[in-house]
């Protein structure tokens, strides 16, 4: 179960990070609160997976799917510039996070 939550705070993380970016220095309500939203629900998460899941371990998996996934949203968006370098790396990135899942699992 920790793993699920862990997963879903990370894609919470991916929402407050994005909805950071357009609430314009919190000067825009329904971006502002979705960031307020999203950023406790992320970080209850996180807490709750800390709980079972080595810190180190459950902090990089969080982080790895929120930014992976900011970046993708922003490459589909048209806000992030695409390339075939940046691509590959967010690849590497998220094999890393279930590199990660697994090395767990084995251990």
């Amino acid at each position: 179960m920790a793993w699920i939550v862990l997963v879903a705070s990370g894609v919470l993380e991916a929402v407050w990070a994005t909805a950071l970016g357009r609430a314009e220095g919190f000067t825009k309500l329904v971006p502002s609160l979705v960031f307020l939203v999203a950023l406790v629900m992320s970080m209850a998460g996180l807490s709750y997976a800390v709980k079972s899941l080595p810190t180190g371990t459950a902090y990089a998996v969080w982080v790895g799917i929120g930014a992976s996934l900011t970046v993708v949203y922003g490459m589909l968006s048209g806000t992030e510039p695409v390339s075939v370098a940046k691509v590959l790396l967010i690849a590497g990135l998220i094999a890393c996070v279930v590199g990660l899942k697994l090395v767990h699992d084995a251990g």
